[in-house]
């Protein structure tokens, strides 16, 4: 009877163990299509074997466990490939609308008149033939005014283009100030996350609230850089990608935005500056950060460039021939006294079509010694090497390269994302083949333990009866 009694016992856990392994094959079906969700698997172990007078006696199988299929390597190179991604994606779309302010540029052929007449290019061939103009009646009003509104068209679009850019990089700074507050409720759910984890599960899978973590840790390295370190008790300390504590255990540290010189900056929890290490450690904090401290800086030193030396060639010669009037000429250009800020600064100085120096010092009106010299300038290699039409396309050009550069980074990065995302989801997600496959196996094996305690209870039911015939039906 002892026998029997085990009997029905492995038979009953047989039942109860497959029953949980079908309630883990349905959770997984129910979450196929919940984004974060790790597939769960049934792990099944035998019960301790019983001695019986030295004899061992299998003891049937427990209740399986639900094991989540994560790699966490796996899982960390995700997260690096995603703040790569989200670097290169954020800078990107910074250098795409830097680039629409020089638009004209990589518009050369287009069929539209905007984009065909308007831009700083046009402007300056448009200064240049208004001198050559001027050349063939050095003293014709008309001649005159047309210079000197070519100059102030050139001089708006310079200082158009700085503003435009101007605006971009505090846009960047706005979403610098967002991506901070981001980080910091990320931080805070994850901290929270690891207290939940380390009281209820702190030395196994904590399954859904594993997955739970691993999404805000996820979406957190789209937003910075991250190095994650595991800890005892099944938790988690998150710093950026330059040591710059976020979360340790239980408990949360919080960036924080605020101004210098003019810009956003971060601060770590110690109030340490540390916008510089970010700038390079990935996510779309370091995206942004590039394109503000590093790609806009670039282009507008090269835009200041461009309006402070032109405007100097130009004012130099105005400044050495005489106006219509016989009057030393004067600056055709309000400048600053460096290039740094140039192109927002330059304006017409001129109030007078007739104080354009069109003739050499001491000579009539009708000379254009003096013009003929200023219209020489476009041929003049006068800016770092190069004549002011060639150094504009070639930082037109260099932006474009620039902005192909990114694209084709991202791209790749893209690539690798995906190829990392398929190895984790042959892992860990749902596959509803693969459960459809693990219910038939355990329905089958629920069905097989039902008949062995079916025939258990027949027999348990003859022996009671003591020699009355009882029927069994398979």
């Amino acid at each position: 009877m002892a026998a029997l009694s085990m009997a029905f016992g492995i038979a009953t856990g047989a039942l109860e163990a497959d029953q949980a392994a079908l309630n883990i094959v349905s959770n997984n079906v129910a979450n196929a299509n919940t984004p974060g969700y790790t597939r769960e698997v049934a792990v099944f172990q035998e019960n301790d074997p019983v001695t019986i007078d030295g004899q061992s006696y299998g003891d049937g199988v427990g209740i399986p466990a639900n094991v989540s299929q994560r790699d966490n390597v796996l899982n960390q190179e995700l997260q690096q490939q995603n703040q790569n991604v989200s670097a290169s994606a954020a800078r990107l779309s910074a250098l795409d609308q830097v680039q629409t302010v020089f638009n004209q540029a990589t518009n050369a052929n287009s069929s539209s008149s905007t984009d065909a007449t308007n831009g700083i290019s046009q402007d300056l061939s448009n200064f240049f033939d208004s001198l050559t103009s001027l050349e063939s009646n050095p003293s014709d009003p008309s001649l005159r005014e047309g210079v000197l509104s070519s100059a102030t068209t050139l001089a708006s679009d310079f200082q158009s283009a700085s503003s435009q850019l101007t605006a971009q990089q505090s846009a960047l700074d706005q979403q610098t100030a967002s991506v901070v507050s981001q980080i910091n409720s990320l931080s805070q759910s994850i901290a929270q996350l690891n207290q939940e984890i380390q009281s209820r599960s702190p030395h196994a899978d904590a399954g859904t609230l594993e997955d739970q973590r691993q999404q805000d840790i996820l979406q957190l390295s789209s937003l910075v850089g991250v190095h994650q370190i595991q800890t005892e008790n099944n938790g988690l300390s998150i710093t950026t990608s330059s040591g710059a504590l976020l979360v340790s255990q239980n408990t949360s540290y919080a960036l924080t935005a605020g101004p210098l010189n003019g810009s956003t900056h971060v601060y770590d929890s110690e109030g340490n500056d540390i916008t510089s290490s970010l700038t390079s450690g990935g996510g779309q904090i370091g995206g942004v950060l590039t394109a503000r401290n590093q790609d806009i800086p670039q282009i507008l030193s090269a835009l200041d460039t461009l309006a402070y030396d032109f405007g100097t060639q130009v004012n130099t010669v105005n400044e050495a021939g005489s106006d219509v009037n016989g009057n030393t000429g004067t600056a055709i250009f309000n400048l600053p006294s460096t290039a740094a800020g140039a192109s927002a600064a330059i304006s017409v100085a001129l109030t007078s079509p007739s104080q354009i120096a069109a003739a050499a010092a001491g000579q009539g009106s009708s000379n254009d010694t003096n013009l003929l010299a200023m219209a020489n300038l476009a041929s003049k290699t006068v800016i770092a090497g190069s004549t002011p039409t060639d150094y504009y396309s070639s930082f037109v050009a260099s932006l474009g390269t620039l902005v192909s550069d990114v694209t084709t980074q991202n791209t790749a990065q893209q690539a690798s994302l995906t190829q990392l995302q398929s190895q984790v989801n042959s892992l860990s997600a749902v596959d509803l083949n693969e459960e459809a496959a693990s219910l038939e196996t355990f329905e089958q094996s629920y069905e097989a333990a039902s008949r062995i305690f079916t025939t258990l209870d027949l027999v348990m039911t003859s022996a009671l009866n003591l020699g009355v015939q009882t029927t069994y039906s398979s």
